[in-house]
């Protein structure tokens, strides 16, 4: 395997739209390698974890790319751990699970409502 800068392979890997994103997140301790902050300029690891607005997962790097693909290449540089990808599944049905509020109506709200405000709040 040749060398390569975290934050391109974050960047070819698709975990990061660009790759100032990508190196700030470095920064910011978002990314672990081999269970250590690294900076944007070092090199990949063996596994990686990243912190974004998808989630944490973890990955065990596979190959090395320099240039951004298509979605389906840039998937075959990486494999998600089986922890990673159950914690995931288990987050996105908890997600699921949460009841929905219904939208705010617009104006003043009704008797009805208003009553059903003050029950919630635990007021008679």
């Amino acid at each position: 395997m040749t060398c390569i800068r975290m934050d391109k392979w974050l960047w070819a890997a698709r975990f990061f739209k660009m790759r100032s994103p990508a190196a700030r997140a470095c920064e910011l301790g978002r990314i672990q390698s081999n269970g250590q902050p690294p900076k944007a300029s070092r090199e990949v690891g063996d596994l990686l974890q990243v912190k974004n607005d998808g989630g944490d997962v973890q990955v065990k790097v596979l190959l090395l790319s320099e240039v951004r693909g298509p979605a389906a290449v840039a998937q075959t540089l990486y494999c998600e751990t089986e922890e990673s990808r159950d914690l995931r599944l288990k987050l996105a049905l908890g997600r699921k699970t949460l009841t929905h509020f219904e939208a705010s109506r617009e104006g003043k709200p009704s008797k009805r409502d208003r009553r059903e405000l003050s029950r919630l709040r635990g007021r008679s």
